[in-house]
């Protein structure tokens, strides 16, 4: 009977972490609204920098996405490389949408560049780049997974220890790690408690 029930706390902890991720990757995944609420068109001349200022304010992660929206018939959005993006050249995207509702979706870290793909937008700044980092905060991931681990994990002792201040923290990510250290904790503390 001991064998049984040993086979049966195991699933638990499965469905445990199963929970988790769940969360993380539900709860913690932001879409991001691109230029906030207007349509993703030529910046007016009020807000000529409205494209470089927005990003600065946010910190995206894997898991997140970003919407474009804008009438279809007036206007594209394009994926393209860093050199692309500074010499607004449209040729060769590496994506194209323009179905006047894009959702382009973060799974990997790195710096990723957008530019209308209407001739002559680029150049009056209807472009942006979004600066998405690791979970470990690096960008892109240089080390290895065992290095990430441990690099990471002082940082969600703070997170846990005391919410981090700053200017570019919003209450959502606080919140967010915040949170995220908790189930971390609880996670590893069990798998420890299941090894001994």
């Amino acid at each position: 009977m001991a064998t049984v029930h040993h086979h049966h706390h195991h699933q638990w902890w499965f469905a445990i972490l199963f929970f988790f991720f769940l969360i993380q990757s539900n709860v913690l995944a932001y879409q991001y609204q691109v230029g906030n609420l207007q349509a993703w068109n030529i910046p007016t001349s009020a807000e000529p920098k409205v494209y470089s200022n927005w990003p600065k304010k946010l910190s995206f992660k894997i898991g997140d996405s970003l919407l474009f929206l804008y009438p279809p018939s007036q206007d594209s959005v394009i994926q393209v490389t860093k050199e692309s993006y500074n010499s607004c050249n449209l040729k060769d995207p590496i994506l194209y949408m323009n179905n006047g509702n894009s959702l382009f979706n973060i799974t990997s870290p790195g710096v990723f560049y957008f530019t209308s793909g209407v001739s002559g937008h680029c150049e009056k700044s209807q472009k942006i780049q979004i600066a998405v980092f690791s979970e470990d905060g690096s960008l892109p991931p240089a080390s290895g997974p065992s290095g990430a681990l441990a690099d990471s994990a002082p940082s969600y002792q703070n997170a846990f220890g005391g919410i981090p201040s700053g200017p570019s923290s919003s209450s959502q990510t606080i919140e967010g790690s915040m949170f995220m250290s908790v189930a971390i904790g609880v996670v590893v503390c069990g798998l420890v408690g299941g090894k001994m």
